[in-house]
């Protein structure tokens, strides 16, 4: 609980903002596979600042909808390409650092993408740390309370359906 109270103070400063509905809004994308054993998998990278754990994500793009910014970010920071569900799985906030180390609250928009295939060499290759694991694993990595939670959700949708078949 101590972790969720945390989160919580780091936004406290911003609620002004929040209430108003001045947050940063931005779109990541949670990628998947099925690897040996047909095993489930998530994938994190870590930020280029911090070198915290998350999942790719990024500001709009005019002419893109949230699913398709979402794929261009899994591309250009983690190399993979699949298939993008367009309706968002989810969303989660956390505190943007901006210059002169100032945050703003941020929103994000959160859609699954299925990864077909994953590419050695991509925009931002060698930028960032990226790696495979089970989504329990993710949740455990990631800060934000609310990723957490998408990620457990995440794990226990997919379970579903292949416990029963």
């Amino acid at each position: 609980m101590s972790k969720h109270r945390a989160h919580l103070a780091r936004l406290a400063p911003h609620i002004e903002t929040i209430a108003a509905g001045d947050m940063a809004e931005q779109y990541g994308a949670l990628c998947f596979r099925y690897g040996e054993a047909n095993v489930l998998e998530v994938l994190l990278i870590t930020t280029r600042e911090t070198k915290r754990w998350m999942i790719p994500k990024g500001w709009p793009i005019k002419g893109l909808d949230g699913g398709q910014v979402a794929e261009r970010e899994a591309w250009e920071e983690a190399g993979v390409k699949g298939k993008i569900k367009n309706s968002p799985f989810g969303y989660f906030t956390y505190l943007k650092a901006i210059a002169g180390g100032k945050t703003i609250p941020s929103v994000v928009e959160v859609h699954l993408l299925h990864v077909r295939k994953q590419y050695q060499k991509f925009p931002e290759s060698g930028q960032r740390l990226i790696e495979w694991m089970m989504p329990e694993e993710a949740a455990r990595r990631v800060r934000e309370p609310e990723l957490k939670g998408l990620l457990m959700r995440f794990a226990l949708e997919q379970a579903g359906p292949v416990a029963a078949g």
